[in-house]
């Protein structure tokens, strides 16, 4: 099992699928494989530091982050050797070539990436947005060998196939009040070391986030403080998606953008996966118009 995380920012991950990767080192031990690529530099988002200390402290955050999940990571590089710019992120080609090379060297068999807005009363990130377009307009590219070699050249007369991965859309909190999902995996098991990873970024939640007032909140005060605030997080998703529970839940969407999985193979793979009848209905009824087996 090879999975692969791709997001505009550092902590990004933590906040919606590293849960779920976490059960899947647990099961499945060295037969998983998981990756995260941030896409931007991390320098726009704290008003204390320069943007070059910035940068180097939120990476350093992520690198700790990924010692504890024991996931590769990866700051994703344009053809030219440089960086995605936090805030200025733009879709063009030399980040579809770069996504498109990372998932082709990667090959993993689920891709998870932020949702494209649709709604027009949504919020939005508009790195988020940029992120989920790319990924969206790479996916049919990934089996697509010339299709960036003038940015990566390669012998174009040998060509291998390469594996297409399911492309699911994880849960967005700019976009509140239009977020869905298909699947719920029960992390509760988990929320340790999810409060471990998130715990890292302490130049996010304890210095930025409450200076910027977007999530009105109070710098926590310590790790167990920061667990009680990380809970009532998981609340707030739980109560807008109408899920009746108080366990830790990440939720995930199927898109029709790479493979299109079996809801058998979906049920086989993911771990700890609730039994919400009607968002697996609908799935399914979805799945089949797609893909009538």
């Amino acid at each position: 099992m090879k999975a692969l995380y791709i997001h505009a920012h550092f902590d990004d991950y933590e906040f919606t699928a590293a849960g779920t990767f976490e059960l899947w080192r647990r099961r499945l031990g060295p037969d998983f494989a998981g990756k995260v690529v941030v896409c931007t530099d991390g320098q726009a988002g704290h008003h204390a530091m320069t943007r070059a200390e910035t940068g180097r402290r939120r990476l350093a955050e992520q690198q700790a982050s990924a010692r504890i999940g024991q996931y590769e990571f990866e700051l994703l590089t344009l053809p030219d050797g440089t960086h995605g710019r936090e805030a200025c992120l733009t879709l063009d080609t030399p980040l579809l070539a770069a996504l498109w090379k990372c998932i082709r060297d990667f090959e993993p068999d689920y891709l998870f990436c932020p949702p494209v807005v649709a709604d027009p009363l949504a919020g939005m990130h508009v790195d988020h947005e940029v992120v989920a377009q790319a990924v969206r307009r790479v996916a049919y590219m990934i089996n697509v060998p010339h299709a960036f070699t003038p940015e990566y050249p390669a012998d174009e007369r040998r060509s291998r196939p390469c594996k297409v991965p399911v492309i699911l859309n994880v849960y967005d909190t700019y976009m509140t009040g239009a977020n869905g999902f298909d699947l719920a995996v029960d992390v509760e098991e988990a929320f340790e070391a999810i409060q471990a990873m998130t715990w890292c970024h302490q130049s996010q939640i304890c210095e930025w986030l409450p200076w910027v007032g977007r999530h009105a909140m109070s710098p926590p005060g310590s790790a167990e403080e920061w667990g009680r605030m990380l809970r009532q997080r998981f609340q707030r998703k739980n109560h807008e998606l109408g899920l009746r529970t108080r366990r830790a839940l990440e939720v995930f969407t199927v898109t029709a953008w790479g493979e299109i999985p079996r809801p058998e193979d979906l049920r086989r793979d993911f771990p700890s996966l609730l039994r919400h009848p009607g968002s697996w209905q609908r799935l399914c009824r979805r799945l089949r118009r797609w893909q009538p087996w």
